[in-house]
């Protein structure tokens, strides 16, 4: 064997079929593109999702869903970062942006029961689950609305 007998394997490589090449090509005059219309034209495929005229599909269907805008306004609080909190004294929502335990541009805090608490600590104007609650003033904290 050599270099310059080495040939692909039969049928891997298929020649890219030449259109408009006369009629003995079988591909001759109008290049396989039939007669007339949209698509016998140049860059006659028209845009995607158009379906001629009538109503395309997705302004057909009706919406569902609600997206609402109130989603980044409350951040979660878990009982455990309140525990990693290193402040002592009244925790207002000023105290959890600095601290970076919720984000700057939300509006309340909402502390949910999640992890342990052991240790007493003060809420002011941070709404609280039930479960949160239960925590909260059983080690002894207090919640001020």
């Amino acid at each position: 064997m050599k270099l310059n007998d080495i040939k692909p394997a039969a049928g891997s490589k298929v020649a890219r079929t030449r259109v408009g090449r006369g009629i003995g090509s079988g591909l001759g005059k109008t290049a396989g593109r039939g007669h007339k219309g949209q698509r016998a034209r140049k860059g006659g495929r028209g845009k995607v999702g158009f379906e001629g005229g009538q109503m395309p599909i997705q302004r057909r269907l009706p919406k569902r869903g609600f997206n609402s805008p109130l989603v980044n306004k409350t951040a979660e609080v878990r009982l455990s970062e309140l525990m990693k909190l290193k402040f002592e004294g009244v925790i207002d929502l000023a105290v959890l942006k600095v601290a970076n335990v919720v984000p700057a541009i939300c509006e309340q805090a909402k502390v949910i029961k999640s992890g342990e608490l052991s240790r007493k600590i003060e809420l002011k104007g941070i709404l609280v689950t039930k479960g949160a609650r239960e925590v909260i003033l059983a080690a002894g904290g207090s919640i001020a609305e």
